[in-house]
């Protein structure tokens, strides 16, 4: 029988330069360090906000994320508005992030949620998005979600 409430307690990601990683999830996300270490050459930082854990990175791989592998398509986080969402547009274009797709989009035809799809270093696909707020702008892909394929 399954849980009767359930929601997502926290993500861990695989990256390939914990301080490359740990800095720009920090500086994208304003994630606080919550504890890190590096034990047996096996170094992680936990990220969070208000004293809850977001996100783990380890640093176990050898190369950058796969789109031929079976695993995390992306990750997506909400913000409260399509503002705050543009915003972290403004703050990632300074930092020369690769996007999928310029400018905000709309989940779909007729979606009013949206936001920018881009890429960590290791080249992991990450979303911020506003439940609203993107329904005047251009969907990139009409005949699936913007989120599915990129």
């Amino acid at each position: 029988m399954a849980p009767s409430t359930i929601r997502t307690g926290h993500v861990g990601l695989n990256v390939t330069d914990i301080q490359c990683s740990r800095d720009f999830y920090v500086r994208v996300f304003g994630f606080e360090v919550l504890g890190e270490g590096g034990e047996w050459e096996r170094e992680y930082v936990f990220l969070g906000r208000e004293g809850r854990l977001v996100l783990t990175l380890w640093q176990q791989s050898g190369e950058g994320f796969r789109r031929d592998t079976a695993g995390l398509h992306h990750l997506s986080f909400e913000v409260a508005t399509v503002e705050e969402v543009r915003r972290a547009e403004a703050d990632l274009l300074e930092i020369a992030v690769d996007f999928a797709y310029e400018g905000v989009v709309p989940h779909g035809e007729g979606s009013s949620s949206g936001g920018i799809f881009f890429h960590d270093p290791d080249g992991i696909r990450l979303e911020i998005y506003a439940p609203a707020g993107a329904e005047d702008a251009t969907t990139p892909v009409s005949a699936a979600p913007t989120c599915g394929f990129f």
